[in-house]
């Protein structure tokens, strides 16, 4: 048997590739799918299945475009609802791949729809295929269809049905291989590692550990962040199939003026350089975020569903790049790049914003001197209570962060682990804030290994 995990390190995403006796199987592909294409190819494959554990909200999928290239039929849990043609299956339902046996369990909890897929080629141990009701060190979140009408303890309570009547009950030595790894948003606590076994999950993952169904309830339930508004659109986007990437048309070029006038007509500007690079300058009221991390989720976190979006990079491939990465969200309507960049903004004689940078030695001379600056603290609760600035303000990064209830002249100076969320905290808050707005290069990381103090302890959260 051949298997192959395909991990997408910017959406935190695997997919799978299984194949045997010439067919292949592809399970939960990401929206680009040539990958997937030319790896049955390598291997003399033919694509017959596309199986979805789930409709996946935090990325757009590629199953109709791969099947309708390969002729492959899409295979989903029967209660999803797909508008597209594809196969509805239930509890015990077997696919084939060549000698591979695939069976379907059903595993509601996730999302009313989720299955699982154990595979089995005749050896020892099986792997299973788990989507998003179970991880490495952590279980899906319940609360993602809310909006449908499901409350997220009933859903909390059918995952734990899941996971002790189908799940555990497997031998310890089954293989489990779930759809994201560490920094997705679909868990709350995923482990770093990317594969594990049933047994390993019952020692080591404590939603696992014995305990009441109640007590489950309570504690997958608790303390979650609030869902990004683009998983709603994501997933009612693959109950209905996205269009081919190709059917996409490429951003063409805009001159400064014509950047301009697509921003006062509506369009975001949306600036994909480093953050460094963006807060020395960038067009006034563009929003950041830095094509070198974590920029597809944060894109579609940050800014709003059905965006009209203008490009700033660096160079024509960040430009591409960016694109494909926003399409994998769901952000299509990009209407056009600067051309030339910004160095074409400031040849046009066009004004640019500034958020300071200062170094971690510069921020604490500032904190001493008169008219210190505010500090606001953009990282998620738990790492502030690990160790923050002193005196720094909890605003964790989301698009509704804001500075109205701060002096309206005030210096602001952002921080965050490593500079890369703050940039994009100082362009939303510059929308509410006039005053000067600084930025930590290097954030917390660079001000610890200054040597400069840290406090620990937990902070009200605004509002």
């Amino acid at each position: 048997m051949i298997f192959e995990q395909f991990y997408l390190t910017c959406l935190s995403h695997a997919s799978y590739l299984v194949g045997d006796g010439g067919e292949a199987a592809v399970v939960d592909p990401q929206r680009d799918v040539e990958q997937y294409i030319e790896t049955a190819k390598a291997h003399g494959l033919t694509i017959k299945w596309v199986l979805e554990t789930h409709l996946h909200a935090d990325f757009v999928s590629g199953h109709r475009e791969l099947a309708d290239r390969t002729g492959a039929t899409i295979v989903l849990g029967a209660k999803a609802g797909a508008t597209f043609p594809h196969k509805g299956v239930r509890e015990g339902d077997v696919l084939k791949i060549g000698g591979v046996t695939i069976t379907v369990l059903e595993t509601p909890g996730h999302t009313p729809e989720s299955v699982c897929y154990l595979v089995d080629d005749g050896t020892i141990p099986a792997r299973l295929l788990t989507g998003d009701t179970l991880f490495v060190g952590d279980v899906g979140r319940p609360d993602l269809v809310t909006s449908k009408g499901f409350e997220a303890a009933d859903m909390a309570g059918m995952l734990y049905d899941s996971l002790t009547t189908k799940l555990m009950p497997l031998p310890g030595a089954t293989t489990i291989w779930p759809a994201h790894g560490a920094g997705s948003a679909c868990g709350k606590n995923i482990g770093k590692e990317l594969h594990s076994t049933i047994a390993d999950q019952k020692r080591f993952n404590p939603n696992l550990a014995p305990m009441s169904r109640a007590d489950f309830v309570r504690r997958v339930t608790r303390d979650l962040a609030p869902a990004p508004d683009y998983f709603g659109h994501d997933a009612e986007t693959n109950r209905s199939g996205a269009a081919p990437l190709s059917a996409l048309a490429d951003p063409p070029p805009l001159s400064p003026a014509q950047v301009a006038a697509a921003q006062k007509d509506g369009a975001l500007v949306l600036d994909v350089r480093e953050g460094v690079h963006f807060c020395a300058a960038h067009v006034p009221g563009s929003r950041h975020v830095g094509l070198g991390g974590q920029f597809a989720p944060w894109a579609g976190a940050l800014l709003p569903v059905g965006s009209r979006l203008v490009l700033v990079a660096d160079d024509l491939d960040a430009v591409h790049e960016a694109r494909l990465r926003l399409a994998r969200v769901g952000l299509e309507d990009v209407v056009g790049y600067l051309d030339g960049g910004l160095a074409a903004w400031d040849a046009d004689g066009r004004p640019t914003r500034t958020f300071e940078n200062l170094s971690p030695s510069e921020l604490s001379e500032r904190l001493e001197g008169f008219g210190a600056p505010i500090v606001l603290d953009v990282r998620k609760p738990g790492e502030y209570e690990d160790g923050h600035l002193p005196g720094a303000l909890l605003r964790p990064l989301d698009p509704r962060i804001s500075a109205r209830d701060l002096p309206a002249n005030a210096s602001l100076a952002i921080v965050c682990r490593s500079g890369y969320r703050s940039a994009s905290a100082a362009a939303l808050l510059a929308a509410s804030h006039a005053g000067p707005i600084l930025n930590l290069a290097g954030g917390t990381d660079a001000w610890r290994e200054s040597g400069l103090p840290l406090e620990k302890g937990s902070a009200a959260l605004p509002g």
